[in-house]
């Protein structure tokens, strides 16, 4: 539950973010006409997300074990690779993200003959991105969990997104935005790393990766993963009670590269401008 609450809010941050710029950059320039375009590109990019994400699972639910098992692996793989690019483009953007929007924004305004599609295409594959970000990580997470718990951390972690958005967009709150995408991209890069161990571990299962099957040790008997503590480690970090070298590694190499490019000093931004945590 916490692990699909944290990505949620972070992705839901994310997105009232952008919508923010854009909204208070329209009202400061005396665009404020333009808002419903605005709209309209936010609500295309929640269909699409939810036409994607409702389409997969219902496709996935028609498999037999096998090819589930290879459809929980592949979706797994695109989602730690969605989930690595998202942290390594917040962490390079944060401090010009403001000021890329502000010149997209009067580009799509001044440049285009149709302002008005030019604006709703905009915001679109801006908000788009991190709805589909978060459609492919929920269905990794959804698929190697059980019960209701998941569902109901993504949506009160969506609840507090758009609230926390609503409240920094008034200027009653001010949120360390810098320091919160930090935490929560390192929590993300662990994540990553336990979805990455149980992709490998479906992809053997679905008969496509028998290399490496060694089981290195067995904490079922002490740690099982069906227990109540291995169920929340499981869940959130991708605990496995028997670990094959092949599932451990995956999850060793990744975590010690990403955490490596993580803390090295992060790339200057192109376009000097105010800082995210400003906003």
């Amino acid at each position: 539950m916490l692990v699909p609450f944290l990505i949620m809010l972070r992705e839901g941050i994310e997105a009232a973010l952008i919508v923010g710029i854009i909204a208070s950059y329209l009202q400061q320039t005396g665009r404020g006409q333009w808002m419903p375009a605005v709209w309209i590109g936010v609500f295309l990019a929640a269909a699409l997300a939810l036409l994607v994400g409702g389409g997969l699972e219902l496709v996935s639910a028609e498999f037999p074990q096998k090819q589930q098992e290879l459809f929980e692996g592949v979706v797994g793989l695109v989602a730690v690779g969605i989930l690595s690019s998202m942290v390594f483009w917040m962490r390079k953007v944060a401090r010009s993200i403001k000021h890329s929007l502000q010149a997209s924004l009067d580009q799509a305004l001044t440049a285009s003959k149709h302002q008005v599609i030019a604006l709703i295409a905009m915001v679109f594959f801006a908000v788009a991105r991190e709805g589909l970000e978060t459609v492919f990580f929920l269905l990794a997470v959804f698929q190697q969990s059980e019960g209701p718990g998941a569902p109901i951390g993504a949506l009160l972690g969506l609840v507090l997104a758009v609230i926390v958005g609503l409240l920094i967009y008034s200027g009653s709150m001010r949120l360390n935005l810098s320091a919160f995408f930090k935490w929560t991209g390192l929590f993300i890069l662990v994540v990553a790393a336990g979805i990455l161990a149980n992709s490998v571990q479906a992809l053997h299962e679905a008969g496509l990766w028998n290399h490496w099957q060694t089981v290195l040790f067995d904490f079922s008997a002490t740690l099982p993963m069906d227990g109540p503590l291995g169920a929340v480690l499981a869940g959130m970090f991708g605990y496995q009670d028997a670990p094959t070298f092949s599932t451990l590694g995956a999850y060793v190499i990744y975590l010690l590269v990403a955490l490596v490019m993580f803390f090295l000093p992060a790339p200057a931004p192109s376009v000097s401008s105010t800082s995210v945590s400003s906003q």
